[in-house]
């Protein structure tokens, strides 16, 4: 079950930097709103990493979400903000995505 958590906990991640980049985008009361939808998913993202390190080690939960949030939002980036996807950018991530599931398999 904490497995779960820390994966939601790594989508929430996934959000609180896009909120970030659209807030950078725009202005005015659309700025506050996704500035707002920051500070919220951010606060949601935290509190679920905190509850899945009750049972999970401190080091692979982290990894695991910070892993989760760098791969989330590099997709994000290249089907949202037009980022570059080339080669070299596509094997890294898929190498962070096997580092992301050998974490998984070595923990207790």
């Amino acid at each position: 079950m904490n497995w779960i958590i820390l994966i939601i906990a790594g989508c929430f991640e996934v959000c609180f930097t896009t909120c970030l980049g659209k807030a950078k985008e725009t202005t005015g009361t659309t700025s506050l709103m996704w500035l707002i939808g920051f500070f919220v998913t951010m606060s949601i993202s935290l509190y679920l990493l905190y509850r899945a390190t009750l049972t999970l080690p401190m080091g692979t939960a982290y990894a695991v979400w910070t892993g989760i949030g760098a791969v989330g939002t590099v997709i994000v980036g290249i089907v949202f903000f037009k980022e570059p996807a080339d080669f070299w950018r596509l094997l890294f991530i898929a190498t962070l995505i096997a580092s992301i599931v050998g974490l998984k398999f070595v923990s207790n």
